[in-house]
């Protein structure tokens, strides 16, 4: 599956963009080749609405973060709004123990990822 993002027109220095599919190893270059202009404007928030996001992996949170870094560095904010189930939990995971803490290789922080999101698609959400 592939990435589509959507881009709603830049109002007061916001800028909303919705994702769908998969946000992985495959496709997070789009992602960040689509927000380069966006991060050198200065604008003040990057809101990413997320709910038709299915898998996020952790290339694809990296190229969240970056944003996240790029905005806060002149007092912008990423707002995250509509995450599926399965993305909020890597969401919770990542905030609560970054990636690189805890896994040796980003195969390895994938594969999780994908057992966790599987999980809670499955409703075994027992972590």
């Amino acid at each position: 599956m592939s990435l589509t993002i959507e881009s709603a027109p830049l109002a007061n220095g916001n800028q909303r963009l919705a994702l769908a599919g998969r946000l992985d190893t495959h496709t997070y270059a789009e992602l960040d080749r689509q927000l380069a202009p966006l991060l050198a404007t200065g604008i003040r928030s990057l809101v990413l609405d997320l709910a038709r996001l299915d898998y996020i992996s952790s290339a694809g949170v990296r190229s969240i973060f970056k944003a996240r870094k790029a905005l806060a560095a002149h007092g912008g904010k990423v707002v995250v709004v509509h995450p599926q189930p399965q993305i909020q939990k890597v969401f919770d995971v990542v905030k609560a123990v970054p990636l690189e803490e805890i896994f040796p290789t980003i195969e390895e922080a994938d594969a999780y990822l994908d057992a966790m999101q599987r999980k809670v698609l499955q409703g075994d959400d027992d972590e």
